[in-house]
Order: structure tokens, then C-alpha cells, then sequence
């Protein structure tokens, strides 16, 4: 799990309102080794969210222009990622709303920094592990190991670039969310090209080649407009 000297430290995007908030939660999280960004509003952080990816959220539950079970439902239609709810209302209604709604976890403030970090750190260790137990794929045409790094496309093996593999198994160890355009350059060619988005666009255009997938009608991957890519795992999808 990331500490200061993880060299893939987790992204965390911290949706609050709260100046004082955001940059108490900015300090903490940096001092634990993480990465963070910030957001004023719910629409902000939906954008962030999509033009920059994260590793988990923590949103406020009062915004000013969205409330934060819109956010959390709007973010869920394309996304899976870890959401850690936070607000003053400390009723089990609400928390039993938050869950409901498609959040992970809940903490009410005023809430103390070792807790909130622990939770962190056991969402994150659940979002990989689930990651790690789809380590094989096979739908009966595609067949994907990743523990062996084997493709198979109707009982053939599959030979694919280093690069053409990373996508595959980015996308598939997040099979039915979204990943964005930002995390995969981030994942395949580093934090210095995270404007060179026409890398990720020739790449897909190789990979789905090599499993005839179409563009306009995709079998496996599938293009969300000015978002990123998802892998569908299913036919009917």
C-alpha cells in the first residue's frame, strides 16, 4: 500500500467544499505518501475525476451546487472507484443513503485522521485485491491470464506488444468501469505525456486489430466519448 516511498503512490481526490477541510485533508494525505486532488463543487470533481482518474474519492456529502448523493449516483454510472462519504449528519438514515447510493464507507465529521486513513487504506487494499481475483478472463472466444501474461483469441495465442498487453490488462483488471484517458497514459507512458492522448488512440486502434473488435460496435472495448475506455465483459453489456 502506498507510503512515502511507493513509487506509484495512490491519487486520491478529496470533492469538499470546506477550504479548511480540503487543505487538512491535502497535508494529511500527503504526509501518509499519497497523491491528491482537490475539487470545490460536484461538477468540478466529476470533471477531475474524468479528465485526470483517481484511485479513490472522498466527497462530501453538503456541496453547494450538487448534492453529494447526485454526485455519488451520477459518478456510479461509469465508475466503480472507491467513495468514502463525509457530512455532519450523523443519523443512520443517512449513512444507510450513502451506502445504498454506492459508497463504500462513511465518516462523519468531525472525524480524526488515523481513522479516516485506515479506511483509506482498507479500501484500496479491496479495490486491488477485487482487481487481482480477475486474473483470468475467458468468455469462451477470449481468453486472458494475466498471471502467465497469455492471450488467446479462438484457441490461438495472441501475440501483442508490451504496450498492447498493458492496455488489455489495464482495462480488464477494471473490467466494466471506465478508465480514463489521463490514467492510462499515466499507467503506460508515465506522468510527462498526460497531454499526448493521440498515443492511447493509435494504441486501441492496434490492439482491437489484433482481437477484431470493432470501433462502432464493440465487442470488448468499448469508447466512452471524452472519458476514456471500458472493457465489456459481457456479450449482452
Amino acid at each position: 500500500m502506498p507510503t512515502e516511498t511507493s513509487p506509484n503512490p495512490a491519487q486520491i481526490l478529496v470533492i469538499d467544499d470546506e477550504p479548511q477541510i480540503r487543505r487538512f485533508l491535502d497535508i494529511s494525505l500527503r504526509a501518509q505518501g499519497y497523491k491528491v486532488a482537490s475539487a470545490t463543487s460536484g461538477r468540478e470533481g466529476l470533471e477531475v475525476l474524468a479528465s485526470q482518474g483517481a484511485d479513490l474519492v472522498v466527497l462530501d456529502i453538503g456541496l453547494p451546487d450538487m448534492d453529494g448523493h447526485e454526485v455519488l449516483r451520477e459518478l456510479r454510472g461509469w465508475s466503480r472507484i472507491p467513495v468514502i462519504m463525509l457530512t455532519v449528519r450523523a443519523g443512520e438514515t443517512e449513512k444507510v443513503a450513502a451506502l445504498d447510493a454506492g459508497a463504500n464507507d462513511y465518516v462523519t465529521k468531525p472525524f480524526g485522521t488515523q481513522e479516516l486513513m485506515a479506511r483509506i487504506r482498507v479500501l484500496l487494499r479491496q479495490h486491488a485485491g477485487s482487481a487481482e481475483d480477475a486474473a483470468v478472463f475467458d468468455d469462451g472466444r477470449l481468453h486472458v491470464d494475466l498471471s502467465r501474461r497469455e492471450v488467446r483469441l479462438d484457441g490461438e495465442r495472441l501475440t501483442l506488444g508490451r504496450k498492447e498487453y498493458a492496455l488489455l490488462a489495464l482495462l480488464l483488471k477494471n473490467s466494466g468501469r471506465v478508465v480514463t484517458q489521463p490514467q492510462i497514459l499515466r499507467e503506460l507512458w508515465g506522468s510527462t505525456h498526460s497531454e499526448d492522448t493521440h498515443y492511447v488512440r493509435v494504441l486501441v486502434g492496434k490492439l482491437r486489430q489484433k482481437l477484431g473488435d470493432d470501433a462502432a460496435e464493440p465487442r470488448w472495448i468499448a469508447t466512452e466519448p471524452g472519458v476514456g475506455l471500458r472493457f465489456v465483459p459481457k456479450a449482452d453489456a
